[in-house]
C-alpha cells in the first residue's frame, strides 16, 4: 500500500514538473500542442500537458549584438576593416520561433553581408565623415528584412573603421596641407585687409597733414618707451613749418 502511494505521489510530482511552468515578466512561450502553434503566452504561471503540449522560451529584452570586423573595400578601391553594433528585440515570439530556425544567428550573418554591402557601396570620404547616414541605411536594411521573423532592429552603429597605415598616412598628410592652405589663405586675407587700412590711413593724412605730425609725435612716446640710453630721430621739416609761419607773422607786425 505504501508503495502506491509513494509512486502516485511520485507521479503527481513528475507531471505538475512538466505542467507548471514560469515565465518572467520579459520572457514569452510559445506554445506546440502536437507540433503545432497554438498560442504565445506569459508572463506568469503557465499550465502544459505534459507529452502532448512542449513550449518554447523567448526572450522579449533588446539584444545588442557586435557584429565581427569585415572587410571591405569602398567604392574608391580602398580596403577597410568595418565593424558594427545591432540593437533589436523580438516583437512577435510566435514568428521568431517558427519563421527562422534561429533568430539570433541569422540576424548576425544578415548584419554581417550587409555591412560589407553598404560600405561597399561607399567612398571613404563618406565612411569617415557621414558615418550618421550610413547608420540610418543599415537600420532601414536590416528591419526591413527582419520583419517577417517578427524581430525589430531599433539602431544600428558603426563602432570601428581600420584604415592601412599607408592610408592613415595619407590622410595625415591631407589634413596638414588643408590646414595649411587654410592658414595661408587667412595670412593672404590679413594682409590684404592691412593694406586696405593702410590706404584709407594714407587719404586722410593726406587731407590732412596735421594728422601725420601727430602720428609721429606718438611713435616718439613708444620709441622713448623702450629706455633706451640714447634716441637719434629726424625731425621732419614739415613738423617746424607752423612755428617758421608764426615767427614770419610777428615779423610783419
Amino acid at each position: 500500500m505504501l508503495t502506491t502511494v509513494a509512486v502516485v505521489v511520485f507521479l503527481v510530482v513528475i507531471f505538475l514538473f512538466m505542467a507548471i511552468k514560469v515565465l518572467n515578466e520579459y520572457e514569452r512561450g510559445v506554445i506546440f500542442r502536437l507540433g503545432r502553434v497554438i498560442d504565445h503566452k506569459g508572463p506568469g504561471l503557465i499550465l502544459l500537458i505534459p507529452v502532448i503540449d512542449r513550449m518554447v522560451r523567448v526572450s522579449l529584452r533588446t539584444v545588442a549584438m557586435d557584429v565581427p570586423p569585415q572587410d571591405v573595400i569602398t567604392r574608391d578601391n580602398v580596403s577597410v576593416k568595418v565593424n558594427a553594433v545591432i540593437y533589436f528585440r523580438v516583437m512577435d515570439p510566435t514568428k521568431a520561433v517558427i519563421e527562422v530556425e534561429n533568430y539570433l544567428y541569422a540576424t548576425s550573418q544578415l548584419a554581417q553581408t550587409t555591412l560589407r554591402s553598404v560600405c561597399g557601396q561607399s567612398e571613404l570620404d563618406e565612411l569617415l565623415a557621414e558615418r550618421e547616414k550610413i547608420n540610418v541605411e543599415l537600420q532601414e536594411i536590416l528591419d526591413r528584412h527582419t520583419d517577417p521573423w517578427g524581430v525589430k532592429v531599433s539602431a544600428v552603429e558603426v563602432k570601428h573603421i581600420d584604415l592601412p597605415s599607408e592610408m592613415q598616412r595619407a590622410i595625415a598628410r591631407q589634413a596638414e596641407a588643408e590646414r595649411e592652405r587654410r592658414a595661408k589663405i587667412i595670412a593672404a586675407e590679413g594682409e590684404y585687409q592691412a593694406a586696405s587700412r593702410l590706404k584709407e590711413a594714407a587719404v586722410i593724412i593726406a587731407e590732412e597733414p596735421t594728422a601725420l605730425q601727430l602720428r609721429f609725435l606718438q611713435t616718439l612716446v613708444e620709441v622713448a618707451a623702450e629706455k633706451n640710453s640714447t634716441t637719434i630721430f629726424p625731425v621732419p621739416i614739415d613738423l617746424l613749418e607752423p612755428f617758421v609761419k608764426h615767427r614770419l607773422k610777428a615779423k610783419q607786425e
